[in-house]
């Protein structure tokens, strides 16, 4: 059966992520409805840039932690908080700034300023020659990212969400999985069990990052997204993804709908019938009114 405690250990991590050290902040600048801040998370391990916006006021707000994307786009990490990317609607920091709701985006190696400890694929050799996965790598960062963030005095502790699409929304839902501090989770363009993918030979679709020794012999994604239940869950998916397929009865789908059979009006789940591997407009105007209501007080 699966719990986060064998979840961190598939990952690497059997005793749990460190905590974070220290942080800095750095100055603020004003940023359409919001106050920006970039931040350092200082790891002990690494120094990772990230971007804080906050709505004016001293709260307690509302948060969400942003988990961006891959795309094979190495240039983009959190700046993706500001700036979106073409998958995207839109940047979803300044929308999420205007409904009150804080975000918090960190650069996860290698992309954005932490394209130098790449490529990818050594990244994830060398955390398994040393024992750990990349992905568990990812998971430890944000989940530090959790820490300070889940500290800061404007923001209510018990309201923070995480988001994301593709590989954010996978690090979105499995985050959520694995720390209790998660009030509710929205994922994009991403859920679907690897099993099926394997076998279809689709699976290699997915970048290095995403190899989680040893998972399927305990379960698969759904399980995962599963221990999230009955905290609140957004799942927004294109029935033309390569990497979500047999939309809209996918065994994935099923399961965790049956993880929510006690509490379904937690798990919310759209399929756009005619779209790929991008948000839609339904898609975004769901998840912000998803958030919103997951969020409130």
């Amino acid at each position: 059966m699966l719990d986060a405690a064998r979840l961190w250990a598939c990952l690497g991590y059997p005793d749990g992520p460190p905590r974070l050290p220290s942080a800095k902040l750095g100055p603020k600048t004003d940023h359409a409805d919001a106050v920006l801040h970039r931040l350092t998370l200082h790891t002990g391990s690494a120094d990772i840039a990230g971007l804080y916006l906050c709505p004016a006021g001293p709260g307690p707000h509302p948060a969400v932690l942003y988990c961006h994307a891959h795309g094979n786009r190495y240039d983009r990490g959190a700046d993706e908080l500001l700036e979106g990317r073409p998958a995207l609607q839109s940047p979803y920091g300044s929308a999420l700034a205007k409904l009150g709701i804080a975000s918090l985006s960190i650069d996860l190696a290698p992309f954005g300023a932490r394209q130098s400890q790449g490529p990818e694929t050594a990244l994830a050799k060398a955390a398994s020659w040393q024992g750990r996965t990349l992905m568990g790598d990812m998971l430890a960062e944000l989940s530090q990212a959790l820490d300070w963030l889940v500290g800061r005095p404007e923001i209510d502790a018990g309201r923070v969400a995480t988001l994301g699409l593709s590989m954010g929304g996978t690090h979105a839902y499995w985050l959520a999985a694995l720390d209790p501090r998660i009030a509710a989770a929205a994922h994009l363009c991403v859920f679907s069990d690897i099993a099926p993918l394997i076998a279809q030979g689709t699976h290699d679709l997915h970048g290095p990052y995403m190899t989680v020794p040893g998972l399927l012999t305990f379960g698969d994604m759904a399980d995962v997204a599963a221990l999230i239940a009955p905290r609140p869950q957004f799942v927004g998916l294109g029935a033309l993804d390569p990497l979500t397929p047999d939309l809209p009865d996918s065994p994935a789908l099923i399961r965790l709908h049956a993880a929510y059979s006690t509490c379904p009006e937690a798990l919310r789940v759209i399929v756009s019938p005619d779209t790929g591997h991008v948000e839609t407009p339904d898609m975004r105007r769901e998840t912000l009114a998803f958030l919103v209501k997951a969020l409130k007080p």
